[in-house]
């Protein structure tokens, strides 16, 4: 069982940033494909970012490019999400997904079989 908890979201400013964070329980977080996907009202669930188990490889939707960064701390078992440059067109309910069953990064929600309970991002104009 993995249970994932997240941090971070809050009202910023459009131009400011925001850390989001996502601790992870389970005793194999290092084998974990991590990814952060967000929802805005009336909106589909859609990819943000998504990191390998060893974080080599990081995976962003074309939009937040440039913008956000994720990392991830495998010893805290911990996976971040910096943004910056925040949009109004940001802001969402954020999530973090955990894949534990697969090594390929994947961008679709089906994908992840756990989940947060999400942290809202509210980015003014």
């Amino acid at each position: 069982q993995v249970q994932l908890v997240e941090s971070g979201g809050g009202l910023v400013q459009a131009g400011g940033s925001l850390r989001l964070s996502c601790a992870a329980s389970g005793r194999t977080f290092s084998n974990y494909v991590m990814g952060w996907f967000r929802q805005a009202p009336g909106k589909e669930r859609e990819f943000v970012s998504a990191i390998s188990w060893i974080g080599s490889s990081t995976y962003y939707r074309d939009s937040v490019k440039g913008r956000f960064t994720i990392s991830r701390d495998n010893a805290k078992k911990t996976v971040y999400l910096q943004m910056n440059s925040l949009k109004p067109e940001d802001t969402a309910v954020y999530y973090c997904a955990a894949d534990p069953t697969s090594k390929v990064v994947s961008v679709t929600p089906e994908r992840y079989g756990y989940w947060g309970q999400g942290t809202q991002v509210t980015v003014s104009s």
